[in-house]
C-alpha cells in the first residue's frame, strides 16, 4: 500500500486486494461506527417536462433529423478522447443538474479539470450532485470530497468505510471488524446533465481512463445515451442518492479536516484536485481543452432497457442483507440463455461461478459459438482475481468457449477497441471494458464484470441497446482486439495450455502465462487453494 504522502494508481488498493489481505488474516464480521441520525434530504432528477433544457432541445432536433421513431440515442465512446470530450460536453452545456456518480475520483489532472468545469457549472446555478463511493477515498484521493463544500454542490459517500483517511493500510485496519459490508462496493457509473444526456460504461474518474498515464492505461468503452433511456439512469441515481447506505460528506470530515489531510499529502501546495483551487495557466494535454460537439455527435436511435441493481444489495450497516430482487448478472445470464448463434464477452475480472459455467454449456449445446476476452495475468491489475479465472480455463475451453487474453504492452493496441490517443511510450495495457454482443444484434455495456463479486456483492449498471449498427460496431473493436492486441489460448494433449501470439506480432507460442514472471506464477500457485471464488 502507498504511504499517504504518494498518489496511488488506480491499481493500488482494489477491492480484490483488500479481500486478500483479509481472508489471510481469518477476519470475523462485526459492526464498525458510522455516524447516526444522518440527515439526508431527499431530491431527484430534473424533471424535464416542466423545465426544458437546451439539451432537450438538441435532443429533440437531432431525433427529427434522423426520422427515427424511437426516441432515445447512443454513441459508443471507444476512445479516451471522445471519453473525455464528452464529459465535458455535457459539465458546460448542463443548465439545470449535473448528477455524477462513481466507484473511483481519482485526484490527477484529469478529475481536477472535470471537476473545475462541475464547480463552475454549479457557481452558474446548476444543481449539482455527486455520488462516491467510499473505497478510494483515502490519501490524496481524499481530497475530491472538498467538493461537498463548494456552493451549490451536494456530496455523499455510499458506504462508507471506517478508519483513519490519510493512510489506505491504516484505513483498511481500523476497518477489519467490518469486513463483510466493507468489501461490498457501489460500483455504478453514471455522468448525467439535465437528465437529458448521460454517459455510463466502465470507466471512473482518472487519468488512467483516459489515457493520459504514463505507467498503465485502462482500455475502456463508455456510451452516450440521450432521450428517455436517460430518465432510467437519473431513476436508478436517485434511489442510490436518498439510500440510507448514502451518508454527505459533512457528516465524515470537516473542511479543516481536508485542510489539515492536504498539508499532509500535499505539503508544496500545488496540482489540487478540489474544484476551487486555481486553474493552471496551461491546459495538461491538447485534446482535453476541447469538448465534444453535442451538435454533430452521430447518434444511433435505438430501443433500450437499463439494468440496476438496487442499493438493498449491500446490508445496512449491523442490519442482515435486504430481498433486492434478480442483478444485473442475473439479467445478462437471462441474455445468454437466449443466445442463438454468437455471443462476444469482454469481461476484465473473469471468475464463473457455477451457474455462469451452466450458461456457457447451455449455450455451447446449443451451437452458439462463445468468445471471451479478458485480461492476461500481466494486464490484470489485481493478480489475485487471476487465479479464480486461471483455475476454470481447462473447463471453458474444454466446453468451446474461445478464451482471449489481453497482451499487457499498449503498443499492440493502438487500433483495438479504439484505444488511441493515450499516452506516449510503453506503458501498461489493462482491459477494463465491460461489454456483451448478443447474436449481432443486441448490445450491453456497463459496469459490471462476469464473476461472483458483481453478481453478488458489488452494486452494478448495464445499458441494454436493441441495435444492430451498434452491435456490429462494437463486435469489430473486439475482433480487432482478440486479433491485434490478445493472446488465443487453446488446451493441447497431455493436459497442456498454450498461448498463441496476436497476429503480426512476430511473437512465439508461450506455454506459461505470458510477459508475467516465475515469482509472481509460484506466488498465485500457492495462494490459489486459499482464494475462494466469490472474493475474488
Amino acid at each position: 500500500m502507498p504511504a499517504a504522502t504518494t498518489l496511488p494508481s488506480p491499481a493500488a488498493c482494489t477491492p480484490r486486494r483488500w479481500c486478500a489481505i483479509a481472508w489471510l488474516a481469518l477476519l470475523c464480521a462485526g459492526c464498525a461506527g458510522l455516524p447516526k441520525d444522518v440527515d439526508r434530504p431527499v431530491s431527484t432528477a430534473l424533471d424535464v417536462a416542466a423545465q426544458p433544457t437546451a439539451l432537450a432541445q438538441l435532443v429533440q432536433e437531432r431525433r427529427q433529423a434522423a426520422g427515427s421513431r424511437y426516441a432515445s440515442g447512443f454513441m459508443l465512446l471507444s476512445g479516451p478522447q471522445e471519453a473525455y470530450g464528452s464529459r465535458l460536453a455535457l459539465v458546460q452545456s448542463a443548465q439545470k443538474t449535473l448528477d455524477l456518480q462513481y466507484y473511483a475520483i481519482h485526484a490527477d489532472e484529469s478529475s481536477a479539470r472535470l471537476l473545475r468545469g462541475v464547480a463552475a457549472a454549479a457557481r452558474r446555478g446548476v444543481r449539482v450532485r455527486i455520488l462516491l463511493d467510499d473505497f478510494h477515498s483515502t490519501g490524496r484521493n481524499a481530497l475530491v470530497m472538498g467538493m461537498a463544500f463548494v456552493p451549490n454542490v451536494e456530496m455523499r459517500m455510499f458506504n462508507p468505510v471506517a478508519g483513519p483517511r490519510a493512510s489506505a493500510l491504516g484505513r483498511l485496519w481500523g476497518s477489519l471488524a467490518d469486513f463483510q459490508r466493507v468489501q461490498q462496493r457501489m460500483h455504478n457509473k453514471l455522468f448525467i446533465a439535465d437528465n437529458m444526456m448521460g454517459v455510463t460504461g466502465g470507466r471512473n474518474l482518472g487519468d488512467a481512463y483516459f489515457g493520459r498515464s504514463q505507467a498503465e492505461n485502462f482500455v475502456d468503452l463508455d456510451v452516450l445515451a440521450a432521450g428517455p433511456i436517460v430518465a432510467d439512469m437519473s431513476r436508478s441515481f436517485d434511489s442510490y442518492w436518498n439510500n440510507p447506505r448514502a451518508y454527505p460528506v459533512q457528516s465524515l470530515i470537516t473542511r479543516e479536516e481536508l485542510e489539515r489531510l492536504r498539508a499532509q499529502v500535499q505539503p508544496e501546495g500545488n496540482g489540487s484536485p478540489v474544484a476551487d483551487a486555481p486553474a493552471p495557466e496551461q491546459p495538461a494535454h491538447a485534446w482535453d481543452s476541447q469538448p465534444m460537439d453535442l451538435r454533430t455527435a452521430e447518434f444511433t436511435w435505438a430501443p433500450a432497457a437499463m439494468l440496476a441493481d438496487k442499493p438493498a444489495k449491500i446490508p445496512l450497516d449491523g442490519d442482515e442483507a435486504q430481498e433486492f430482487g434478480d442483478t444485473v448478472v442475473d439479467g445478462l445470464l437471462d441474455l445468454m440463455a437466449g443466445t442463438q448463434r454468437e455471443l462476444l464477452v469482454i469481461s476484465p475480472y473473469f471468475v464463473p461461478g457455477d451457474d455462469m459455467l451452466r450458461a456457457f454449456a447451455a449455450a455451447r449445446a446449443r451451437g452458439v459459438r462463445v468468445r471471451v476476452l479478458t485480461n492476461s495475468l500481466a494486464s490484470n491489475d489485481a493478480p489475485i482475481a487471476h487465479v479464480g479465472y486461471a483455475r476454470h480455463r481447462k473447463a471453458l475451453l474444454a466446453m468451446g468457449v474461445e478464451l482471449y487474453e489481453l497482451r499487457s504492452e499498449q503498443a499492440g493496441l493502438r487500433s483495438a477497441l479504439g484505444s488511441s490517443g493515450g499516452a506516449a511510450g510503453s506503458s501498461r495495457a489493462m482491459l477494463h471494458s465491460k461489454v456483451m454482443v448478443v447474436d449481432g444484434r443486441l448490445l450491453v455495456v456497463g459496469s459490471m464484470n462476469l464473476d461472483l463479486r458483481s453478481q453478488l456483492q458489488n452494486t452494478e449498471i448495464a445499458l441494454l441497446i436493441r441495435s444492430r449498427r451498434l452491435a456490429a460496431e462494437a463486435a469489430g473493436q473486439i475482433d480487432a482486439a482478440m486479433r491485434q492486441g490478445a493472446w488465443r489460448l487453446e488446451h493441447q494433449e497431455e493436459d497442456r495450455l498454450v498461448w498463441h501470439p496476436p497476429e503480426g506480432s512476430g511473437l512465439q507460442d508461450a506455454h506459461t502465462d505470458p510477459d508475467s514472471s516465475l515469482g509472481l506464477r509460484l506466488l498465485l500457485r500457492l495462494l490459489g487453494p486459499l482464494a475462494p471464488d466469490h472474493l475474488l
